[in-house]
């Protein structure tokens, strides 16, 4: 491990893999069945042939690993028709604690010499021919033959006794660091040493012992040259308090993709969704992955990982977790040919064609345009440096081909001109111009054309003459190339590097300035626990480490989206542990740097508590200073090679082979090779005493500090990364598979129960805390993250284990196969009797048939009484009760709310008609939402999993689906969630069109159960309002559909006043959402009709949503608790029997709950009019406080309301600023009486039909939102109505009880009221 030894070595392993010659050739087993491809094309097993050195304590070599990577689709074939060129892509290696190592690897091409070999290639062809499909024409003449294959099979063959073959041969560095530009260069010089080993000046021993043995790690902060067999190579390593080491090239990867799409991979990355790359290319796969993982520093990656996904690990695609993996594109291969589980939560990038599909809804980035904006300028002000080089970089000579696939160049090395005897413009050991031309039958003719004109006299005149020029352009550029090593020996790194090192460096600092801006306050948020580092870690479950809430609650708004879903990552989690565990021990350096960088903003902004607007990075030019000056001013300079092999020629060495090397010489490390470092070590410093004492303490500083630093991380994870963090195990060998998707399923199972309790945790809140869990609350925007990360899990739980894809969401598919079943097999039930004959399984007795009746679930029930057993769904619904008579007693028949479908296939109908809704996704989701809201989810899934025949059809037998006892408590743990109540459909989708259902339930008391007006309602929510509808005469229930009003909050009751007998005593109105059955409930219990209670033909009813039912087999009853008071005005008499001290109360307990309705954050607000109008709301309240001491009781015997107050005290208030009461009034006092009679004048005005305690019920709620109520009342005590009207003893007439009053209305003072427009029925605020 890295903890007990560190690597001191710049390599730790050279290695060669390839074909082993004297072994046979074996098909890669886990890569499938490849018998219908053609045998140039199948994957082969390849082997590691040697590695040197044998090991090192600080990195054990990984055999099984090292193989599959430097060779991910194993050993590939080709002739000499093939283009052959050498490829080179990096790896990397991850441990089981959280370390990594990194490979480089380079791919070429070497002849076959092996004859076994050659025969099984010869045998497998023939038999690849054999197998091939052949139809006859039978419709011709003569029948004809049709080889059925593609275009590369019809012209593929191989003959052994006229065709050479070549294999994949690699050879790769493991380095502890991943320097990807450096290795590849010295690969590169390896290869081609290789191929002209009469060139070499010394062995490729030599040099091989030289690049492992006496090239050390450089320092940190420090720039390093050391040599190769060609030239030299240049490292530069950051410092600690420096971004990390990163050598892959960023200017590539933009290219590649683009600003826009990068960031939306970003976008996806940072939420961890499931990544999948795309690409034909091994290096394309790792630039982008390790590109768009640096990016996100300081955060880290840390789930599955696995940028290039060898061939015999593609099953891993199956996973059902958050991965980064990269796939490779064989030839001719498209994305609709892979076999994917599921693409509902997966970013799939297909890099070749520049195209990338993203999840539905991905949330914006917060600065997503500032950032866009800064990466074009940085772009195009490196453009016109980088992009010169690299295309001068990647010209390619043009070579005869033959495979019509896409290819690349991206990191395709220029070939050897001369390697193999080839002419000018070959490829290694491809053949010669002048046998192509030879052969050629065109050629043939021009030539003869050619000779007897006279143009020339033979082909060779041709081939020497450009052979000539080449030469001479070979020799130019032979002297240009040694010219610029003796620069670039002078200078340092090359500036085309070194201009990669600051476009790199550039967009980094960019991205972490983004970081700044949107934390630049996290540190106010972390909750730092009082216990020691032991016991936090044995209890980091069970703890919060982040005040999600409050930090959500101080961020713009249009950030709350994408920050909601981040801070829920672990990314995020494993930061803020970082910063929780930097208390006790020094803080990682990723973090120090980010806080860094925070306090700097912070100094900028002049201590801002709350940083909004975006300022520009201003630390690229300060990096791009350090790296030039670094980079130019080489520090360390390792030794040459040196020759360590005297036995042995270079001129022993075959050209095109690269040799497996003596084990002898590169397994023996010197004993002074750590000394001869020192010694051959050369400062380009002046002083080189004070030189090298600086390098000492820098390098012992850096690494006695990343020592610890390693120790530290190493302690951590064991205890707690190694549980959290999914690793991708060694699939190397077929037994393991089962383990690793057992790991999956309890991986699923966890995160279930992790997601659906904490769904209840911060749902319940307060009751929460009080049973003993964390305090915590939840936002609209929290809850909607919540739910979307349960809707991702089910999509993954439904994507593992799948037999075959069948459209982007598995859970609709899954639906979908179950639909159609249950509509070809649909049970008749007892009450629902479909039409037609039953079909098969059905539950009806069909022998019954001629005896004229159905026997049903054990019931038989006769062909002629067919209209007693029910009717259908629809004609349920719009069938409605009127005002009819039952018998004799004189009653009617009140309106019955019948329960709703409870079954999966009809909520999935419903979702099905929503036109809003266009993708399966989109589908899934919604569904997902309606069977959480109607507390069905549960339910839903039970009955779907039921169908084991399906699951078996569609699954495979390790499926988490098809555990059994792990489905059972999957299902158990979603039952949960019915505990609390979620609007996740009705708040999600504002534009569906909704059915409601409205009952009316009248008082059964003779006389007050029907009425001769017109009845109409008008129901508001949330979302909006319907506006006045009229109610069918005589019926109480009204059926209606209107744009989604969200959760209702008031229905205002009315009718016309009209007909005979239009007095109507209501008792309360029920209100059904017909799509998510939630039923609320308009308690009213007053009259409505002139001339009784008081007077009003409208009432306005606040809604309260009814969490209970009474279900029984028929129908829903509701219930309404017996009355005890006479039904002329319940109210008034209830609140004369309230004595002081309850109004007090309920006074302040009404005013209270108001002021904590504003101090919650806006998304976790209620209803504010049932605050105000509700059962003991402020209105409530008032009243009580005015009919306490009222002597209208008494006097005039219930005839007196309020409001009859009120309109006496308008009339005093007229004729005192008419000066007609004698008194001389302040203008404090004109101003209220004039406010006071204005609103009192504009109440009655607005509405005749709205009754005395409904305009008393306005005047409150406007008093309030204009801050005057408690400024009337002792203007309002000190008349002489009051004295009058009041007892002594009333609220009004004693000083003290009007000053508590008024003291506790002023507390609502620094609060905007809201009023809806139902409850102020048109009147203008504007007084």
């Amino acid at each position: 491990m890295a903890s007990v030894e560190r690597a001191t070595r710049f390599v730790d392993y050279f290695v060669i893999s390839g074909l082993e010659d004297s072994s046979e050739l074996e098909p890669d087993k886990l890569s499938g069945d490849t018998q219908q491809i053609h045998p140039l094309e199948r994957p082969y097993k390849s082997k590691v042939l040697a590695h040197f050195p044998d090991n090192v304590p600080w990195n054990a070599f990984d055999e099984n690993a090292i193989g599959m990577l430097c060779l991910p689709k194993g050993l590939s074939f080709k002739t000499q028709w093939d283009s052959r060129q050498p490829k080179f892509h990096s790896f990397l290696i991850t441990r089981e604690d959280g370390s990594r190592s990194y490979g480089s690897a380079l791919v070429f091409y070497e002849e076959v010499t092996s004859k076994s070999v050659l025969e099984t290639m010869q045998t497998l062809f023939k038999m690849h021919q054999a197998n091939t499909a052949v139809t006859f024409c039978l419709d011709s003449p003569e029948p004809g033959r049709k080889i059925m294959g593609s275009h590369r099979e019809k012209q593929a063959s191989f003959d052994a006794s006229r065709d050479k073959l070549f294999v994949s041969k690699c050879i790769s560095l493991i380095t502890p660091l991943p320097f990807v530009r450096s290795c590849q260069q010295l690969l590169q010089q390896l290869y081609e040493a290789a191929q002209k080993p009469s060139q070499l000046a010394m062995t490729l021993e030599s040099y091989v012992f030289n690049l492992i043995y006496d090239v050390p790690l450089p320092p940190c902060g420090c720039s390093m040259k050391f040599f190769g067999c060609s030239g030299p190579v240049c490292v530069l390593r950051p410092s600690v308090g420096g971004l990390p080491l990163f050598d892959f090239s960023l200017y590539d990867m933009f290219k590649l993709l683009g600003v826009s799409k990068i960031v939306q991979l970003f976008k996806c990355v940072l939420l961890e969704h499931q990544v999948l790359l795309y690409s034909s290319d091994y290096q394309r796969l790792m630039l982008v992955a390790e590109g768009i993982t640096a990016l996100a520093f300081p955060f880290q990656w840390q789930l599955v990982y696995v940028p290039i996904l060898p061939a015999s690990m593609s099953h891993f695609l199956d996973a059902p977790v958050p991965y980064i993996m990269g796939l490779h594109r064989g030839p001719n291969c498209s994305k609709s040919q892979l076999v994917l589980p599921s693409e509902a939560n997966m970013c799939f990038v297909d890099i070749d064609n520049k195209k990338i599909d993203i999840p539905e809804d991905l949330p914006n980035f917060p600065y997503e345009s500032d950032l866009a904006m800064e990466l074009t300028q940085v772009l195009n002000r490196y453009q016109n440096l980088i992009g010169a080089e690299n295309m001068s970089s990647r010209s390619h000579p043009t070579t005869p081909r033959r495979d019509f696939g896409s290819r690349t160049t991206s990191s395709t090395l220029r070939p050897d001109d001369g390697g193999g005897g080839g002419s000018a413009g070959s490829w290694p050991n491809s053949p010669k111009r002048k046998d192509v031309l030879q052969q050629s039958e065109a050629w043939q003719k021009i030539s003869s054309l050619a000779k007897k004109t006279g143009v020339w006299d033979s082909i060779e005149e041709i081939v020497l003459e450009d052979s000539a020029s080449s030469i001479s352009n070979k020799t130019k550029e032979k002297e240009c190339i040694s010219s610029s090593i003796a620069l670039e020996q002078e200078s340092g790194m090359p500036s085309s590097e070194i201009n990669s090192l600051k476009f790199n460096s550039s967009v980094r600092e960019i991205f972490l300035n983004c970081f700044v801006h949107m934390f630049a306050s996290y540190e106010n948020f972390v909750i730092n626990p009082s216990q020691d580092l032991e016991q936090w870690l044995s209890n980091r479950e069970t703890v919060h480490n982040f005040d999600k809430a409050a930090f959500l609650s101080d961020q713009p708004e249009a950030h709350l989206p994408f920050l909601s879903a981040f801070i829920e990552t672990q990314m995020f989690t494993t930061l803020m542990d970082s910063k929780i565990v930097s208390q006790w021990e020094e803080a990682d350096p990723s973090l120090r740097l980010f806080d860094a960088r925070i306090g700097k903003l912070k100094d900028t902004a002049s201590g801002e508590p709350r940083i909004i607007t975006y300022n520009p990075c201003n630390t690229i030019e300060e990096a791009e200073v350090y790296i030039e000056r670094r980079a130019k001013n080489v520090n360390f300079i390792a030794s040459k090679a040196h020759e360590i092999a005297s036995h042995i020629s270079p001129s022993q060495y075959v050209s095109g082979i690269f040799p497996l090397l003596s084990k002898e010489l590169l397994n023996s490390e010197p004993a002074n090779s750590k000394s001869k470092f020192r010694e051959n070590a050369k400062w380009r410093r002046k002083d080189r005493q004070l030189q090298h004492k600086e390098h000492l303490q820098a390098n012992s500083e850096a690494d006695q500090q990343e020592s610890e630093v390693a120790e530290r991380q190493a302690k951590l994870w064991v205890q707690y990364m190694r549980l959290r963090k999914p690793q991708v195990p060694d699939m190397s060998q077929t037994s393991s598979i089962a383990q690793t998707n057992w790991k999956f399923v309890e991986t699923l199972l966890k995160e279930c129960k992790t997601k659906t309790k904490k769904m209840l945790v911060e749902k319940m809140g307060q009751e929460a805390v009080e049973l003993g869990h964390n305090e915590a609350s939840i936002t609209g925007v929290e809850e909607n993250t919540l739910i979307a990360s349960l809707c991702d899990l089910l999509e993954r739980i439904w994507s593992h284990g799948l037999q075959a894809r069948k459209g982007k969401s598995a859970v609709w598919s899954h639906l979908l196969s179950f639909q159609e079943i249950q509509e070809e097999n649909k049970p008749v039930e007892p009450k629902l009797l479909t039409p037609g004959l039953p079909k098969r399984n059905s539950l009806i007795d069909i022998k019954s048939l001629v005896d004229g009746s159905f026997t049903i679930l054990g019931r038989s029930i006769s062909l002629s009484n067919l209209s007693t057993v029910g009717v259908d769904s629809e004609k349920e619904q719009s069938h409605v009760k009127g005002h009819r008579r039952r018998g004799s007693q004189g009653r009617i028949e009140l309106p019955v709310l019948r329960p709703m479908p409870k079954s999966l296939m009809a909520d999935m109908r419903k979702i099905q008609q929503m036109s809003d809704i266009h993708t399966e996704v989109g589908k899934t989701r919604a569904l997902i939402r309606l069977a959480l809201e109607r507390k069905m989810l549960s339910a839903h899934l039970k009955h779907l999993l039921a169908d084991t025949e399906l699951l078996r059809h569609l699954y495979k037998r390790y499926a988490f689906l098809r555990c059994e006892d792990e489905r059972e408590q999957f299902l158990y743990h979603l039952l949960s969630l019915n505990a609390v109540d979620f609007f996740c459909f009705t708040n999600t989708f504002p534009n569906t069109v909704v059915p409601y259902r409205v009952l009316i339930y009248p008082s059964t008391k003779l006389g007050c159960s029907t009425t001769s007006a017109n009845v109409w309602v008008s129901v508001a929510g949330q979302l909006g309002e319907t506006g006045v509808m009229e109610v069918t005469k005589s019926l109480l229930e009204h059926n209606f559909e209107n744009k989604n009003l969200g959760v209702l909050t008031t229905l205002r009751i009315g009718h016309d006043n009209t007909g005979m007998m239009p007095k109507w005593l209501v008792e309360y109105v029920l209100v059904r959402n017909e799509l998510s059955g939630h039923t609320y409930r308009f308690s009213c219990g007053r009259w409505l009709g002139r001339g009784v209670d008081d007077g009003s033909t409208e009432r306005l009813l606040v809604a309260e949503l009814m969490h209970h039912t009474i279900d029984t087999e028929d129908e829903v009853v509701v219930t309404s608790p017996p009355r005890t008071c006479s039904p002329k005005s319940p109210r008034k008499n209830q609140d004369a029997n309230a004595g002081l001290t309850d109004i007090q109360h309920n006074l302040g307990q009404a005013v209270n709950n108001l002021v904590k309705h504003f101090y919650k954050p806006e998304k976790e607000r209620g209803n504010i009019t049932f605050l105000l109008c509700g059962d003991k709301g402020l209105v409530h309240c008032m009243e009580q406080v005015f009919q306490f001491g009222f002597r209208s009781s008494r006097l005039f015997r219930n005839k007196m309301f309020i409001w009859d107050y009120m309109e006496r005290l308008k009339t005093f208030f007229e004729n005192a600023l008419a000066g007609n009461t004698g008194r001389t009034l302040s203008d404090v006092y004109k101003a209220g009486y004039w406010l006071f009679c204005d609103l009192v004048g504009k109440i009655n005005t607005a509405s005749d039909s709205v009754g005395k305690d409904g305009k008393f019920q306005v005047f409150i709620c406007v008093g309030i939102r204009k801050r005057c109520l408690h400024r009337w009342l002792p203007l309002m005590a000190s008349t002489a109505v009051t004295g009058q009207m009041y007892e002594e003893n009333s609220f009004l007439r004693n000083p003290t009880h009007i000053n508590f009053v008024m003291h506790i209305l002023e507390s609502l003072t620094e609060f905007d009221i809201p009023l809806e427009a139902s409850l102020l029925r048109g009147i203008d605020l504007d007084l």
